[in-house]
């Protein structure tokens, strides 16, 4: 599963935790992602996955962002990896909760 390759590179190689989902307790800083859709084509798969940097300021989550972009782009390094490809990132905050958060969408191709 794709999904566990991503979360334990992105664990080897960020300051912050990462994770698939919420957990009771999160800490000040962290970052969670999830496969959005995803297709495959001539035998490649490929899925687009959106990545949230949360941190405890606006800028703490940009920079935050600015690092995932790096690391994320080092899957390519991965055997398992066709492929990757910034989407679009942008300020996320959650209005609702008042987090700050930015969002980076990668396409990211894989066999």
């Amino acid at each position: 599963m794709i999904e566990v390759t991503i979360l334990d590179f992105l664990n080897a190689h960020l300051s912050v935790p990462t994770y698939t989902d919420r957990q009771n307790e999160m800490p000040a800083s962290y970052i969670i992602f999830e496969k959005t859709g995803g297709s495959k084509r001539n035998h490649l798969l490929s899925g687009t996955f959106a990545f949230q940097s949360y941190g405890q300021s606006k800028y703490e989550a940009g920079m935050l962002n600015e690092e995932l972009k790096r690391v994320v782009e080092g899957l390519i390094t991965l055997d398992v990896i066709g492929g990757v490809s910034l989407n679009s990132d942008y300020d996320f905050t959650d209005t609702e909760t008042k987090e700050y958060r930015y969002q980076a969408v990668f396409d990211i191709n894989y066999y």
